[in-house]
């Protein structure tokens, strides 16, 4: 898959569910997959990192069905995702060289997750009644699709 197409995909999983997007490129580069020990984004490789995005990325899981969670779209949560989807965008433009482009596709990638995962979320709810199955579907997308992109980077 090119190098900006895979930055773009996470930055939609950094859209869908914030942590879990940069939780999977730390994995991938602590386990070699995503070479960025000379870049500066090297921390997302240590060994610590991956352990504590990991356990954010569940918070962030079991905070989302909770009902007094605010919308992705409020300024805060989506501030929040186009940051660390231009990060984990960024973060696999710079293991080839393209540090800039890669966290530019990611920032997109973001918007459009968060967008689109909005509204197919909202239509999702309304065809099942409430907002719980639309929730874990698109928990089960988000983190599938972290692992496929993760995988592609072997």
């Amino acid at each position: 898959m090119p190098l900006y197409v895979v930055a773009l995909l996470i930055g939609v999983v950094a859209g869908l569910r914030a942590m879990t997007a940069p939780a999977a490129i730390s994995w991938a580069a602590h386990l070699g997959w995503l070479p960025l020990q000379d870049t500066p984004l090297a921390f997302l490789g240590f060994a610590a990192t991956p352990y504590i995005f990991t356990v954010l990325a569940i918070v962030e899981l079991i905070t989302d069905q909770l009902p007094k969670t605010p919308s992705r779209t409020v300024p805060m949560q989506f501030g929040a995702r186009i940051v660390l989807g231009g990060l984990s965008g960024a973060a696999i433009g710079a293991a080839h060289g393209g540090l800039v482009g890669g966290l530019i596709a990611g920032v997109v990638g973001a918007v459009i997750g968060t967008l689109g995962g909005a509204r197919v979320r909202a239509a999702l709810a309304r065809t099942f009644g409430r907002d719980l199955p639309a929730a874990l579907i698109e928990d089960a997308v988000a983190i599938v699709g972290a692992v496929v992109i993760v995988m592609a980077l072997r």
